[in-house]
């Protein structure tokens, strides 16, 4: 974006400085926002002009820089552009108040100030705080604003207005201006895409986040260890659905679809969602955890902007357990608020819902016993023989396991989880290292590891890794 200059002072005005000194607390004349609207607006006064305004959520802030930057990346018709600030402003700054004459504080021009947002690329986007634009089309001239929307101190938006002067032509370039806005807002390439959940704090590298990007480890099919049964509904529900979304909205039928992954801790549904982030090509996966369900309506919002999406809620039992386990109205509450989401999507929303549980047993049965809110539950079991012969190569790659070996821990583990097996390997690893340096495990690493894991850690030890104590 090119920056003109905030502050251009004539020899005359310099000189009168040294004259008049300047009071204490008041600002110099060049720099008064209002002085700088009466020169560029010239025998226009306040009554004559129209002041058009958009408001935009502070989450898609780095879309909106983009467009504006894209908007004067050559500078045609800008004759100035400036910061703004404003002391005790604590409703906001508007052209309201920009164009007051008298007031205790009254605006003035800044070098412009900008703020890092992470959108989980290797740079963030700097993105302006509040800026003017004094700009110029044929002979009409007009202003854009752009500054933070706050109420009681606390900022809950984006706010552009364009001061113009009354007439068509002014509706006219307003209209561009908030279209090109719309565009980029709906286009949504900063997070489309992306694996993302919402933050409400700043993170340790002193960027704004507002939406965090997350980057997940990569997870390819081959490391997807179900039995035959579960990866098969998998497959038909959620990869086959989505390759097959458009055709089965041309016979009328819903494109929305919501999934229960139901199993022991530990079995693989984290892993399998992994998994889904990066099979569904083009879709935007939201990460919500059960603290964060006070945001959903914030969620959905940006899932049905970012569609295709996948929805994704963890452990959801914490919030929608059976209503008669439940101790307050506010428990309901939020249990009604993601009832009232899922519901009130439309039929063709491109929007897949996966919730996982510990405790099936336990939901509440509006949400697991109602087809449209939960139209396929998928059990995730204790692997058997065959898968846990697979867990093994696959947590143990790049050591050496002799089939001798894996048949031993195979009918060793019998009712323990996935995770149980990828914490023996790397317990077993750890013995191994310290018995020598070779990449080789041997039957008495697993020993070893099977008897701390099991033995010395007590039955609350066992439980806690997923495992089955006396097998």
């Amino acid at each position: 974006m090119i920056v003109h200059s905030y502050h251009v002072a004539s020899s005359k005005t310099k000189q009168s400085r040294k004259k008049k000194p300047v009071k204490s607390g008041a600002a110099p004349r060049d720099t008064l926002i209002c002085a700088l609207l009466m020169h560029h607006f010239g025998q226009i006064s306040p009554s004559d002009m129209c002041i058009a305004e958009r408001q935009f959520p502070t989450r898609v802030r780095a879309d909106l820089q983009k467009a504006v930057e894209q908007i004067f990346a050559g500078g045609e018709g800008v004759r100035l552009f400036c910061g703004v600030r404003q002391e005790y402003g604590h409703e906001g700054i508007e052209f309201s108040s920009l164009l007051l004459h008298e007031s205790h504080y009254p605006p003035v021009a800044v070098p412009p100030q900008y703020e890092e947002i992470d959108i989980g690329e290797e740079n963030p986007i700097r993105c302006l705080k509040s800026g003017l634009w004094l700009l110029q089309q044929d002979k009409m001239r007009y202003a854009i604003l752009l500054a933070p929307a706050l109420q009681h101190g606390m900022t809950n938006g984006i706010r552009f207005q364009i001061a113009t002067a009354s007439g068509m032509q002014g509706v006219e370039i307003a209209d561009r201006f908030f279209k090109t806005l719309e565009r980029a807002v709906n286009e949504s390439h900063s997070y489309r895409g992306k694996i993302l959940s919402l933050e409400m704090e700043r993170n340790y590298l002193g960027r704004s986040a507002g939406i965090k990007v997350h980057k997940l480890r990569t997870v390819e099919r081959d490391q997807v260890i179900l039995p035959k049964k579960t990866l098969a509904l998998l497959e038909r529900n959620v990869i086959q659905f989505v390759q097959r979304r458009e055709r089965l909205a041309s016979y009328g039928q819903a494109t929305k679809k919501g999934i229960l992954f139901y199993g022991p801790p530990g079995t693989g549904k984290s892993h399998t969602i992994h998994y889904l982030a990066r099979a569904l090509k083009g879709h935007t996966t939201f990460l919500i955890t059960a603290e964060q369900v006070g945001l959903l309506g914030e969620y959905m919002a940006l899932a049905r902007l970012l569609q295709p999406s996948v929805v994704v809620i963890e452990d959801v039992d914490l919030i929608a357990r059976d209503r008669e386990d439940m101790g307050s109205p506010c428990e309901e509450a939020t249990l009604n608020k993601l009832l009232n989401e899922m519901d009130g999507l439309k039929e063709a929303a491109d929007i897949l819902f996966i919730l996982t549980t510990n405790r099936p047993e336990s939901l509440e049965a509006a949400l697991a016993s109602r087809p449209g809110r939960v139209d396929q539950a998928i059990e995730f079991p204790l692997p058997d023989e065959e898968g846990r012969a697979k867990l093994i190569r696959l947590y143990g790659k790049g050591t050496e396991l002799s089939d001798e070996l894996i048949a031993m821990i195979v009918s060793r583990t019998k009712n323990v989880s996935a995770a149980f097996i990828k914490e023996l390997i790397r317990r077993s690893v750890q013995f191994q290292l310290e018995r020598d340096t070779n990449q080789r495990i041997e039957a008495q690493d697993v020993d070893n590891a099977l008897d701390e894991m099991l033995f010395s850690g007590g039955s609350l030890n066992v439980k806690l890794l997923g495992g089955n104590h006396g097998e």
